[in-house]
């Protein structure tokens, strides 16, 4: 009989064990990321930013507001106030990672940064970190603030890693809007040792375009921040997409820059291609190095926007929000 309890308290021990080792198991680890955002030059910004905002996988250390030819001068500026609003006045942040102006102008040389409060953080954050443990900087408009940040301080490639939305198609690289309002950062870029990923304009048509319909069923009835996002989007398509023919609401519109979160997301397949030069015209230059980029070759859309509907209601059942009401057009 003693044998007995002894072994029926041997096992019960061994189950209270079990439960606290499996109850102390470590949570799984966010991804530090600071974003690069031209918000406010078309609408896949902010998109992007509420879907990084609502999703708990990342740790959002900052978003630096990143300069385009579109918007009004000093467009970093513009694009800062842009960010401000989305953040504060459509989310209803009270507390939120640090928000800065970057550079309102492209690098003019490629030895010299565009210094601003932006790239300080950046390179300052950057030293809590190592090869081994590397910060992610999301870049989703002009590159010049992370290439300011690399110039400011070389050791930072061995301390981050850079995703981007850039560039038109694997090997030929190409015009494309990101890359065009800053060549030069994206030759700082290349031609340091970052690790660097890259989601391209082909793979997004391919995988992110959304027609007025699609993109009102996807948003339009989840909460106050779908009906402002699906408003954007119809503003946004009415003033620059909508084609001559009255009534044909066919072409769609891409939602580039989530490229980037869905990589980061696991959502993506890549490939490892030989690190490229880059030329004046953003055409790609293969001189071999023996060191490589990642090309994001296809990305799950249909999961990608069931996790970003999940996350925003999610996220707007624990902040209160007044009803959104839509523009008339």
């Amino acid at each position: 009989m003693q044998k007995r309890s002894l072994h029926f308290e041997s096992l019960r021990l061994f189950g209270v064990l079990l439960l606290f080792s499996l109850g102390a198991a470590p949570a799984k680890t966010r991804i530090p990321v600071i974003l690069s955002t031209d918000v406010g030059n078309e609408i896949d910004d902010q998109w992007a930013v509420v879907y990084m905002l609502t999703n708990p996988e990342f740790d959002v250390l900052g978003i630096v507001s990143a300069h385009a030819p579109t918007v009004p001068d000093p467009s970093a500026h513009y694009t800062y106030r842009v960010l401000v609003d989305v953040v504060e006045n459509r989310m209803k942040m009270a507390v939120h990672a640090p928000l800065f102006e970057g550079s309102s102008l492209p690098l003019e040389r490629e030895t010299v940064p565009r210094n601003n409060h932006g790239v300080d953080f950046i390179v300052r954050s950057s030293k809590s970190f190592s090869k081994d443990n590397r910060l992610t900087l999301i870049a989703i408009g002009a590159a010049t603030d992370v290439a300011s940040a690399i110039i400011q301080d070389a050791s930072i490639v061995d301390r981050v890693r850079v995703v981007a939305m850039g560039f038109r198609k694997w090997p030929e690289g190409g015009d494309e809007y990101n890359v065009a309002n800053d060549v030069k950062a994206w030759q700082v870029i290349l031609r340091s040792r970052v690790p660097v990923v890259i989601g391209c304009g082909d793979v997004c048509k391919a995988n992110l375009a959304l027609t007025p319909a699609q993109a009102k069923d996807l948003v339009a009835s989840h909460g106050p921040i779908g009906g402002w996002l699906w408003d954007e989007f119809q503003m946004w398509y009415f003033r620059f997409v909508k084609p001559i023919r009255k009534d044909d609401l066919s072409k769609p519109w891409v939602i580039w820059d989530t490229i980037t979160l869905a990589y980061l997301l696991r959502m993506t397949s890549q490939e490892a291609v030989p690190r490229p030069a880059l030329q004046d015209n953003m055409a790609f230059e293969h001189v071999p190095t023996g060191e490589s980029i990642t090309w994001i070759t296809r990305l799950d859309s249909k999961r990608m926007w069931a996790d970003f509907l999940e996350k925003l209601d999610a996220y707007q059942r624990t902040h209160s929000l007044a009803p959104y009401s839509a523009a008339v057009h």
